[in-house]
């Protein structure tokens, strides 16, 4: 084996899991809506709340669902999405949007919503140490 093809070996057994390791590493991080809006027209996804203070508006004949979102470093921002309105939506205790920032908009493209556990009560969680 010559020497050439040898260093080629070696870069690309580096190159290869280096880019896979950066990859995976990207992907698994949540965005903010200020990392959306500066990275605008790129897939990201972020993590937050509902702004109930805010209204939220639903179009059943467009099927377009318009609310405000609050991140975790409590930056807001008008969300659009244009899919059903989840049940429960209101309820929701954290929503995750995955979609891009357009203008003075985010764009959703899917939701995934945390649900308040039917199992927590006022106090707390119930302790199956009382069942």
């Amino acid at each position: 084996m010559t020497k050439l093809a040898i260093i080629g070996l070696v870069t690309t057994a580096v190159a290869v899991p280096a880019l896979l390791f950066y990859t995976i590493w990207e992907s698994s991080e949540y965005a903010t809506f200020e990392l959306a809006y500066k990275q605008q027209h790129e897939t990201v996804t972020v993590v937050g709340t509902l702004d109930l203070s805010e209204p939220i508006t639903f179009d059943s004949e467009t099927s377009l669902l318009r609310f405000t979102a609050i991140d975790k470093d409590g930056e807001r921002s008008k969300v659009l999405y244009n899919q059903p309105k989840p049940t429960d939506f209101e309820r929701s205790e954290e929503i995750t949007m995955t979609g891009h920032a357009s203008d003075s908009l985010f764009i959703a493209t899917e939701i995934l919503m945390k649900c308040p556990s039917k199992y927590a009560n006022s106090e707390g969680p119930v302790s199956t140490a009382s069942l």
